[in-house]
């Protein structure tokens, strides 16, 4: 006889789903003699050819205007263990690709006309913003469809790129939607970078000092020791900051212990309150680093005043985000809503929503020496933005 259940009684059981977190650096990954993509586009079960959707960042075909060719050529060279479904597709990338939904629309139309199933593979090629996308729409087609990124800046691939999230803009807010899945594969092609624009260049060099700050002094020492370097993207030092930084990025993602984010704590996400708001209120004539650069000054100014940090560490940290070209300014920071407050205060609000549970914002003692902030004044923050706003002259 079959015992009743009541009501009461629970039946717990781990659910364990290992994965791999796999970043892969190498360079010419589209050319035909190269096997980095051959050994992770493979089938699932024996006898498979499994199909393959390639998304490709228009700014980045623009930009390499045979890339699309060599995606093609690529395929064709190893059309025996994989087929492409149909020709790469060029999309909108950038932050204003994230605030059309018919854009995301488009990739689920695609996805479902070439058929696709969980044992295909979908590639996206291009920055942060399209992988995030792009992500969003393989994650949630099909429950799931394997994902391989290939970050093409400087920001993707030192930072946007490696993570597991994936996301696009909605009510107004940065990633309101979005969703966490392990990618089958991050790929860092550093060819990629010596063919982007000044800005979209220096952009990963800001992450590289965020994470540097947070969680490994060492880099921020070598950043700014070569910081001259850096600011004329010397091949040799640029390429080093950029791959440490990736690597700094997915140890903290895999090891720290809250890799789908269920704390109320962010670490990799210092400076970001503001930044997030920012790029909204410029719409997103500031990009994401350039954001973060003044989101980082903001909170550095804080916690000189708060006698959080020392006024010469903090100072010096300043002068390394100059020395790097970025702004520690911009007239969003005085930016008024119909009460009179900064509109960027609103940030405060979205970043805590965002995680949920209580206001956590990451602050520094000292690079390498990382701490929680629960609670900011305003009148002081008011103060710290006063102060760029002067400084900026």
């Amino acid at each position: 006889m079959i015992p009743m259940v009541h009501s009461a009684d629970i039946i717990s059981l781990p659910v364990h789903a290992p994965q791999q977190h796999r970043l892969i650096f190498t360079r010419h990954v589209f050319d035909p003699a190269n096997d980095v993509l051959a050994d992770l586009l493979t089938p699932r079960e024996a006898g498979e050819s499994p199909q393959a959707l390639v998304f490709v960042d228009d700014g980045l075909r623009q930009a390499q205007p045979q890339l699309l060719d060599q995606i093609e050529a690529w395929f064709a060279a190893h059309r025996s263990q994989v087929n492409l479904a149909e020709a790469p597709v060029a999309l909108t990338g950038g932050e204003a690709g994230k605030n059309e939904f018919p854009l995301l629309h488009r990739v689920w139309s695609l996805i479902n006309g070439a058929g696709l199933c969980r044992h295909s593979y979908i590639l996206a090629v291009g920055g942060g913003a399209l992988l995030d996308l792009v992500g969003f729409a393989a994650a949630t087609a099909h429950r799931g469809i394997p994902l391989v990124r290939v970050p093409t800046t400087s920001l993707s691939q030192g930072d946007g790129g490696i993570g597991v999230k994936n996301g696009v803009n909605f009510f107004g807010k940065k990633n309101w939607l979005g969703t966490f899945a392990v990618p089958h594969a991050v790929v860092n092609d550093a060819e990629f970078l010596h063919h982007l624009p000044e800005r979209e260049r220096r952009a990963g060099l800001i992450e590289a000092v965020k994470v540097g700050l947070i969680r490994h002094a060492p880099l921020f020492a070598f950043i700014e020791t070569h910081a001259e370097a850096l600011a004329r993207f010397d091949r040799e030092p640029f390429e080093q900051v950029i791959r440490e930084s990736a690597r700094q990025h997915l140890e903290h993602i895999a090891t720290a212990g809250d890799p789908f984010e269920r704390g109320s704590a962010r670490p990799l996400d210092f400076g970001h309150w503001s930044a997030h708001k920012l790029e909204q209120l410029s719409n997103f004539r500031l990009r994401h680093g350039e954001a973060v650069a003044i989101g980082m000054a903001l909170d550095l100014i804080y916690a000189m005043r708060a006698e959080l940090l020392p006024q010469s560490v903090g100072e010096g940290i300043l002068r390394v985000i100059q020395q790097l070209g970025f702004a520690l300014y911009c007239p969003e920071l005085d930016q008024r809503d119909a009460d009179g407050r900064r509109t960027v205060l609103a940030g405060l609000d979205e970043f805590r929503e965002h995680m949920g549970g209580r206001l956590t914002i990451p602050m520094i003692r000292a690079p390498g020496d990382r701490f929680d902030l629960h609670e900011m004044d305003l009148a002081r923050v008011d103060a710290a933005i006063d102060e760029l706003r002067s400084r900026h002259g």
